[in-house]
């Protein structure tokens, strides 16, 4: 469980990237999305710009009033006209920055949701395939996680970053004019400390998130033992859960005092280093005033402007850590965006309609899974199904039933053979109009969480009201659905648990007969309800089945005893086909097999 833990964190971590050319080029395609917004970011930069530079004034006018108090003329200005400006300035840096975060704002709000509906729009137009060989947690973190990265780094760490890089470049210009003494020393020595700073913090978060895997290791020990108490008691192992815990514990705490270690070195660091040269630098200041070198009010703006760069570079290291994370979630976004799509969402639905009568062939059909590509599920399978027919595929389990249906709808590639429908060859349709042509009532369905009209409206968005009632009651679901206080309107709750097993087939065969597809697929439909559910279900399906050509997946024979063919699939191939009569008759025969099993059961 902890292997697994420590699995999914590094999945779910973006991965690290360094800034390079290539990487910046491939990082900045992501900006196509703030394209349309672009007037806001460009305006946001204009008054970020102009906001840095406003803020770069207070250090000066502060420093001058200090001078103006110690008798020092400045043009004229008396401290009241000093205040006074600062008022103004105050008053137009606050307007100015309201107005950036808002731009910023704007265009980071309307481009991350354009790529959130981007991301949404391919994933769900990517093939079965790409969900069998990927995480759903790995997937909604993308979209959570992900662009959550992205959201801060159009919003604020980009934005941030190029205002520090301001507010560095003006204080030092500014310190190089005034005081240039200063500023040689300043920059001789703040910057050397702050970049040792950044790189011992570096050191110290490393062991900040070995500490958190090891916290994170002792909770999953504590998580198994509560959840498995039962078998912890039963087993007696009690002391082997305590030594287990204890050992998990004690590692932590090592790391945990490793850390604090660190922390305390860093705080000495920062105390005897950091504020040594800035004690340094202001006791040179000091002497140049006492030699009346350097006016107090100067001397007051260089220590404000010694702060203002030196937090702007500490800062800097930290959104560049930023701007990392910012590049590997871009790099995972893109990774999905630039996948093929087997779907066109935007036109899925607006073609015009293809009827298929439902004539299918399957000749010589090869097929393995492309996540175990090493075993052959069918081999050269061959089978005819006319149109309006009934068919029924029984077999063991792992004999190729289901796969022949998902083949059908298209959800694999061939390795070989072909797949006929109508005369053309399946990949000769176009995917969103031939699915249309079909529809499948599963085993265990899966409903949405909304209500009982939105998951029978599933099958046709654009039903009227009168064709979703006809559609309920010829499922059999109209009458459990009227005896809810709220009818269709009744929520169904989270993958419909709300309703029972035989309800929510109910609905799924209504679902289905609104959508009044040429072929119809029953993965199993009946085989987990009880008998009496099952009657109602099966009553219902037959009312389905009418005039459609349908393809049964069953194992309970009993309930393919009308059909119009029987196919036997043993070992990915057709073993034996054939009426229920016919295939019954055969003593030594698989199906008459299967058959003596289950009616012996009964």
């Amino acid at each position: 469980m902890a292997s697994n833990q420590e699995e999914t964190n590094i999945q779910e971590a973006p991965p690290k990237k360094k800034v390079d050319k290539e990487s910046l080029q491939d990082a900045l395609r992501i900006f196509y999305y703030i394209k349309p917004y672009r007037w806001y970011l460009f305006a946001g930069l204009v008054l970020l710009f102009l906001s840095s530079l406003v803020f770069m004034v207070f250090p000066f006018m502060i420093g001058k009033m200090l001078d103006i108090a110690n008798g020092q003329d400045f043009y004229g200005l008396k401290l009241n006209d000093i205040l006074k400006l600062l008022v103004v300035i105050l008053f137009v840096q606050g307007f100015v920055s309201y107005a950036r975060v808002v731009l910023f704002a704007k265009a980071a709000e309307n481009g991350i949701a354009d790529i959130r509906k981007a991301l949404y729009e391919k994933m769900i137009s990517l093939p079965i395939v790409f969900y069998e060989k990927s995480r759903v947690g790995e997937l909604v973190s993308r979209v959570t996680g992900d662009i959550e990265k992205l959201e801060g780094a159009f919003s604020i760490t980009i934005a941030e970053f190029l205002r520090q890089i301001i507010l560095l470049i003006a204080g030092v210009i500014f310190l190089g004019i005034s005081t240039p003494r200063l500023a040689l020393i300043m920059l001789a020595t703040i910057p050397v400390v702050v970049i040792g700073g950044f790189f011992f913090g570096k050191y110290i978060r490393k062991l900040s998130k070995q500490r958190q895997e090891a916290l994170a290791s002792t909770n999953t020990i504590l998580s198994e033992t509560l959840t498995s108490i039962s078998a912890v008691k039963s087993f007696t192992n009690e002391f082997f859960e305590s030594l287990r815990y204890g050992k998990s514990m004690g590692n932590m705490v090592d790391i945990a005092l490793r850390f604090a270690h660190g922390r305390a070195v860093f705080s000495v660091f920062i105390v005897v280093v950091f504020f040594g040269a800035l004690i340094y630098i202001i006791w040179t200041g000091a002497t140049m005033v006492e030699s009346g070198d350097m006016l107090v009010g100067e001397l007051v703006s260089f220590v404000t402007y010694t702060a203002v760069i030196g937090a702007a570079i500490a800062s800097l290291a930290n959104f560049y850590t930023q701007i990392l994370g910012a590049l590997g979630a871009t790099e995972r976004v893109r990774e999905i965006l630039d996948m093929e799509s087997e779907v066109n969402v935007t036109q899925a639905g607006k073609e015009n309609p293809l009827q298929l009568s439902g004539d299918i062939r399957y000749e010589d059909v090869v097929f393995a899974y492309p996540t175990r590509s090493d075993i052959t599920i069918l081999k050269g399978l061959s089978l005819h199904i006319r149109p309006g027919q009934k068919v029924a595929l029984v077999g063991p389990s792992g004999s190729g039933k289901s796969t022949i249906v998902q083949l059908l709808l298209r959800f694999y590639d061939l390795a070989g053979g072909k797949i006929i429908l109508d005369g053309k060859t399946s990949t000769e349709y176009d995917i969103s109009q031939y699915r249309q042509n079909m529809a499948i009532v599963p085993q265990e369905v899966l409903l949405f969480g909304g209500t009982i009209r939105e998951n029978i409206l599933y099958g046709k968005p654009n039903a009227t009201e009168e064709e979703v009632i006809a559609a309920a009651k010829k499922s059999n679901s109209y009458e459990f659905i009227m005896s809810f206080p709220e009818g269709l309107e009744t929520i169904v709750g989270e993958r419909g648990v709300k309703l029972s097993g035989g309800q929510r087939q109910r609905v799924a065969i209504a679902r289905a007969i609104l959508k009044d597809p040429a072929i119809l697929l029953l993965d199993e439909a009946t085989s987990s309800l009880d008998a009496e559910s099952e009657k109602v279900v099966q009553e219902a399906l037959d009312t389905l089945m009418e005039g459609r050509t349908s393809i049964i997946i069953a194992h309970r024979l009993s309930t393919i005893r009308d059909v119009d063919q029987i196919f036997v699939i043993d070992e990915g191939r057709i073993a034996e086909q054939g009426t229920h009569d016919e295939l019954s008759a055969k003593e030594d025969g698989l199906y008459s097999s299967l058959a003596k099993l289950q009616f012996e059961r009964i």
